[in-house]
Parts: C-alpha cells; sequence; structure tokens
C-alpha cells in the first residue's frame, strides 16, 4: 500500500510561486498538493512564505527532504522536514482539561515560592 507523505518546505523567497516549487519536487515523484503561506509579519516584523507539499509515496518524500534540504532558491537555502501528522479531535481538548486540577495545601492566597 502506497502511503502519502507530507513535507514542510520553509525559508522560501516570497516571489516563488506554487508551479516553480512543483518543479523541485516533482524531480522526485508525484506531487499530489502543495499549500503555500504567505506571511505578512512574523516575530520579526518581515514577510515570509513557507508551505507543505504532499507526496503520492512515503518513499518519494524521503527523497525529496534528503536532496532539497538546504537547496538554495532564490537567493534562500530552504528548510525541508517530514511534517508532523495533525492530531486526532480527542487530542485537541484545552490544555487545562489534560493537566486535572491541582490544590497547593498549606499556602495561602497569593503566596509565592
Amino acid at each position: 500500500m502506497v502511503q502519502n507523505m507530507n513535507i514542510f518546505v520553509g525559508n522560501l523567497p516570497l516571489e516563488l510561486t506554487e508551479d516553480q516549487l512543483r518543479q523541485e519536487f516533482s524531480a522526485f515523484g508525484h506531487v499530489k498538493s502543495i499549500s503555500l503561506i504567505r506571511q505578512r509579519y512574523a516575530g520579526s516584523l518581515q514577510p515570509r512564505l513557507y508551505g507543505f507539499v504532499e507526496m503520492d509515496s512515503r518513499t518519494e518524500g524521503e527523497a525529496a527532504v534528503l536532496n532539497l534540504s538546504g537547496k538554495e532558491i532564490g537567493g534562500r537555502k530552504i528548510e525541508v522536514i517530514t511534517a508532523l501528522p495533525l492530531s486526532s479531535e480527542k487530542d485537541r481538548r484545552p490544555f487545562s482539561h489534560k493537566r486535572g486540577k491541582h490544590t497547593h495545601a498549606g499556602r495561602q492566597p497569593g503566596y509565592q515560592t
């Protein structure tokens, strides 16, 4: 059974198009989909471009990650890594529900250690 592989691609040049990114990844196999995300301002107040590439097979995806990681495109060394899978619905509960309730016996309100 063939398993798809999702790949994160970061540090892309702002002028890069979906077709150009597809061409880079197509050298390693069939590209199922590409999603480019343009952020106007991230922490550094500079616009940035990153994306996700979905390839038809894990073998093709691993070859693309290995060969494209650190490649220079448009004057930038791109970052290419295997994307983490999305978590299931049951894992999407708020953080406080996962921690449970903790009480601090013996401490008075406002007291800090």
